[in-house]
């Protein structure tokens, strides 16, 4: 049982209501993760925001997945991995390639080597070097897209503690965690 109640798409009013029928016209309905976030207005809005903003951003969806997939493997946290496995199958990811990302791999050098730099991103709690970002830019990564995956990264450190936290229930097709416990 969730730690906060999740609002409901049919009681909620404002610019909440205007939110969730955002939600449910990309999604189909509206997931428990908005739902329980929506007890803020402030940090739906904050959240639904940046997904728009990253949705077309520079990265692109397929990579933004492979992100947050990672990043939800390293967190532990089901609810994220879920979801994002799912919509990485969406934007045209195999199996294999989001299974990899879980791990922060990928067969192409220059995603394994982003996906590295935004797991020790993680690990070390934003604690990276220069030589880190410069052996990204050796991939062909430019500055820009360096800052885009440092604001994804943050985006999901904060849905996976929210649906960490708060025990949200996961309403997409789990998937198992790589990570141990």
């Amino acid at each position: 049982m969730p730690n906060v109640p999740l609002i409901d798409r049919d009681t909620a009013t404002g610019a909440v209501k205007e939110q969730f029928d955002q939600i449910a016209a990309a999604f189909g309905a509206v997931p428990a993760m908005f739902r329980a976030v929506a007890n803020s207005p402030a940090a739906l809005t904050s959240m639904w925001g940046a997904f728009g903003a990253y949705g077309v951003g520079v990265l692109g969806p397929a990579l933004g997945e492979q992100i947050a997939v990672a990043v939800a493997d390293r967190n532990s946290c089901g609810y994220c991995l879920a979801a994002h496995t799912a919509l990485g199958k969406k934007a045209g990811l195999s199996r294999d390639e989001l299974s990899a990302a879980q791990s922060g791999e990928s067969d192409d050098p220059r995603t394994a080597a982003l996906l590295a730099f935004v797991l020790k991103l993680v690990d070390e709690r934003g604690q990276v070097s220069s030589a880190d970002v410069d052996a990204v830019r050796a991939h062909g990564w430019e500055d820009g897209q360096i800052v885009e995956a440092i604001g994804q990264v943050a985006l999901n450190l904060f849905t996976n503690y929210v649906n960490i936290a708060l025990d949200v229930p996961i309403d997409f097709p789990t998937v198992a965690l790589r990570r141990a416990s």
